[in-house]
């Protein structure tokens, strides 16, 4: 009997160290977290050999998973192709989308805000036009990206978008990482009138693509702020799910005033009330 409690305790103590190796192997791979976003510079950026950044809330999650053990996986894609990765479980999240009541059948909204956006409008330099209500929108050209949803900011405004009756006086701009780029050039060739969007990143292009003699960016914008939470998918399960939005909802409070204030100076950004 004395043989076979040394033999037992010889193979607690190795399977202990198997344990603990294996717990250090996970320490150090991390879990996987895998984050589909769009590019909406300077709040979220497709990284180039100009801009290795990819904008304040991608750096603000990568803190607040990376802190936790996360492993990192970007998927860099068009909105409304990442709000269906999301849904299909692609993608376990998405950092910044509005509310829309159609989508909680396929995804879970986080309950903080990642972030909530004064909007304004960009028109040509010299356009007196000034945004009065959808009224004051007619016989004007509107652009606007595929999947964007502006209710949270308008309802009214995303109604006139949607109506078909409207459809001549609205451009659909589709495309993979420059939409806003091309929307402020047809502005400028007079293709589109104007266009609405949070105003960090109507300026944030504006001055990237030094168009200060040809467009404008104008208040009053949307009537409400453009308010925006992550999205996780349903698909995987809720505890793991619930733990994510933990992790993302008490991260993003802890980084509130001067943590945030940095990440959004390092674009050269600041929000202006």
């Amino acid at each position: 009997m004395t043989g076979l409690k040394c033999k037992d305790k010889k193979l607690s103590s190795f399977l202990g160290a198997v344990a603990i190796i294996a717990g250090m192997t996970g320490v150090a791979q991390g879990e996987t977290l895998k984050v589909c976003y769009d590019q909406w510079a300077p709040m979220t950026i497709f990284p180039t050999g100009d801009e290795a950044g990819r904008g304040v809330v991608i750096d603000m999650l990568d803190e607040i998973y990376s802190s936790q053990g996360y492993d990192i996986e970007y998927y860099e894609v068009p909105l409304a192709r990442g709000i269906a990765m999301v849904a299909d479980g692609d993608c376990d999240m998405l950092p910044e989308y509005v509310y829309v009541a159609e989508a909680e059948k396929d995804v879970v909204y986080a309950a903080e805000k990642t972030f909530a956006y004064t909007t304004a409008f960009v028109i040509r330099r010299h356009d007196p036009w000034r945004y009065g209500g959808v009224k004051s929108m007619e016989g004007k050209r509107v652009a606007t990206g595929p999947g964007w949803d502006y209710s949270a900011a308008s309802v009214d405004y995303q109604n006139y978008t949607d109506n078909p009756a409207n459809e001549a006086f609205v451009e659909v701009i589709s495309g993979y990482d420059d939409v806003v780029d091309r929307i402020f050039t047809m502005i400028r060739d007079g293709r589109v009138d104007l266009y609405a969007d949070n105003e960090l990143v109507l300026q944030y292009v504006l001055n990237r693509l030094n168009m200060k003699d040809d467009l404008q960016v104008v208040r009053p914008g949307l009537e409400e702020k453009l308010v925006e939470r992550a999205i996780f998918s349903k698909k995987m399960s809720a505890e793991r799910r619930d733990e994510l939005i933990r992790i993302w909802n008490e991260g993003r409070i802890a980084m509130k005033g001067e943590k945030e204030q940095a990440f959004l100076q390092k674009y050269d950004v600041m929000f202006k009330e």
